[in-house]
């Protein structure tokens, strides 16, 4: 494996992040900063504990969640997005290097940067609520873990995305309903029994819930159940990846 060429490609998408820290990180982290102060301080002292944890502390994690999926899905759109707008990606492809090459590195610095900023807003989130972490590897291997799942559904977005209002129609119209609804703000033993049928097919739930119990060791859904869904979704995200450089998909047209 040519480790040059993933770091250079990795080191460029990353230097593009420090030249844009007020969108890239000051924006998202005071956005979920303003969820802390009116769900966390100022609705969540007069909400009920539910499951022995505080409201204002039950929602990190689900916000943490909110801005992981998002930032590691738009990250990864578009670095690989900007490429092909500006006809780069075609050097990109014919250089002396392989696919795996390519996508590790535009992945990896996508994932980097989630991970980066999902710790800055827990760190934040010690301004606003107060909350433990029981299982602290858990937490941290949830979190690398779903950042480099949704940064290789972001590379897919990127490469089918033929203008940039294409590069939100999945973070605005699908992700982030789907959080909203996915236990970010509730348990959903708090629904009546159809609808909690209806919210387990929300895939959201499963990342939320076990994200959740990494903080809490309280889950809507049993921790193994939702570490399996996320890794089937590494694995499905991988093979679209995989199915993309080996059609040519949007690339060699």
């Amino acid at each position: 494996m040519n480790l040059y060429s993933v770091r250079a490609i990795y080191m460029f998408e990353m230097a593009r992040t420090w030249r844009t820290l007020l969108q890239s990180v000051a924006t998202p982290v005071i956005s979920t900063s303003l969820y802390f102060v009116v769900f966390g301080s100022a609705i969540g002292s007069r909400m009920v504990d539910i499951d022995g944890v505080s409201y204002g502390a039950y929602i990190i994690p689900g916000l943490i969640m909110l801005t992981l999926l998002m930032q590691s899905i738009s990250n990864a759109s578009f670095g690989i997005y900007m490429p092909k707008f500006s006809g780069t990606i075609y050097e990109v492809l014919s250089a002396p290097i392989s696919y795996v090459e390519i996508v590790l590195g535009y992945v990896g610095a996508a994932a980097t940067k989630s991970v980066i900023l999902g710790l800055i807003i827990l760190i934040t989130a010690t301004f606003f609520v107060d909350y433990r972490i029981d299982h602290p590897i858990w937490m941290f291997s949830f979190l690398v873990l779903t950042s480099i799942t949704f940064s290789f559904l972001g590379f897919v977005i990127g490469i089918w995305a033929d203008g940039f209002e294409k590069l939100q129609i999945v973070p605005m119209m699908i992700v982030t309903p789907l959080v909203f609804l996915g236990g970010t703000f509730y348990s959903i033993d708090m629904l009546p029994s159809f609808w909690q049928g209806v919210t387990l097919l929300n895939p959201v739930v499963y990342l939320v819930s076990g994200f959740r119990w990494s903080f809490y060791g309280v889950s809507d859904v049993h921790i193994a159940v939702s570490t399996g869904m996320t890794f089937g979704f590494l694995v499905l995200f991988i093979a679209l990846v995989w199915w993309i450089f080996k059609t040519g998909y949007k690339l060699k047209s």
